[in-house]
């Protein structure tokens, strides 16, 4: 892989990725992806400088971390940002949470299937190649991500892109959740009734791993409390039995949410975008550029 010269100009923002609804959108295009009773959900579509409908540019869609709960699109604002700098169309996407919405865990999982759905639909009204879709996230985000590429239910039948699949051609995936155990769910029986449905396997990514799994790189902290390091290996170890590329970056010392803009002195997020962006770069999606800088 080519070794490029890479240089973040961060201006650090007081406002916080938390906030919701979000505040960090800019200039983004807003789009209703899915009514529902309760709500619209958005995608809010960042392009890059001169951006042509014809361009039929890569896509990358990020998904906020928040265990299922909460969060907030703003999460991704700062890579969104850096991404279509550098020539990708990219969206953050909101979705259903418990706390706002009173939603289970398998209904987030449509909306984020439903996401990428419409996506390859509108391709051409977001000027995008529906074959060159990257689905990303960080925590919750990252099992979301991991889960329109995996996981063969939850598809909402009353949709009406249902002739498009929701499986994304490349993941980057941020400390994800990737593995549900047994062990889990006989431990924590509120699990079933927050999660919605018994069957963990349904919504596990790591047991829904095949041939032909997309490209995948993951960022994990190895003392990470939340998501253990260890589900990280193990789908890691799965996914490359089955013949797919997946490389998995472990950094020592680090907690849940290390890579996030904003935190410490933001090493470890400039560290995690430079390899994010040379995975696209192996990938064709990004060709090599020396400076970038994100304001």
């Amino acid at each position: 892989m080519k070794k490029i010269l890479f240089f973040l100009v961060i201006l650090i923002c007081s406002e916080s990725f938390g906030q919701y609804p979000p505040k960090k959108v800019g200039d983004a295009i807003e789009y209703i992806y899915k009514k529902t009773k309760d709500t619209d959900l958005k995608l809010w579509v960042f392009n890059p400088r001169n951006h042509k409908i014809k361009d039929k540019k890569p896509v990358i869609v990020f998904f906020f971390g928040g265990g299922y709960r909460g969060g907030s699109p703003d999460q991704f604002a700062e890579h969104a940002k850096y991404f279509s700098q550098r020539g990708m169309v990219t969206i953050l996407a909101d979705y259903r949470v418990s706390s706002r919405h009173d939603v289970k865990v398998i209904n987030s999982i449509s909306d984020g299937k439903t996401s990428i759905k419409w996506i390859k639909e509108n391709a051409d009204l977001l000027g995008v190649d529906k074959n060159r879709i990257v689905a990303s996230g960080g925590s919750a985000g990252g099992h979301l991500a991991a889960s329109t590429a995996l996981l063969s239910q939850y598809d909402d039948s009353e949709e009406k892109n249902n002739k498009f699949n929701s499986i994304p051609s490349a993941l980057i995936l941020f400390n994800p959740g990737l593995n549900s155990t047994r062990e889990r769910w006989i431990k924590d029986q509120n699990r079933i009734d927050r999660e919605g449905t018994n069957d963990y396997i349904s919504i596990s990514p790591y047991h829904n791993l095949k041939n032909d799994s997309p490209s995948t790189i993951i960022f994990h902290g190895t003392a990470d409390k939340t998501v253990p390091f260890s589900h990280a290996e193990a789908f890691t170890k799965k996914s490359k039995e089955f013949g797919n590329e997946c490389t998995l970056y472990a950094y020592e010392n680090k907690e849940h949410g290390f890579f996030n803009f904003g935190r410490d002195n933001n090493g470890p997020f400039v560290d995690t975008v430079k390899r994010a962006d040379e995975f696209l770069i192996s990938l064709g999606y990004l060709s090599p550029m020396p400076t970038v800088k994100i304001k």
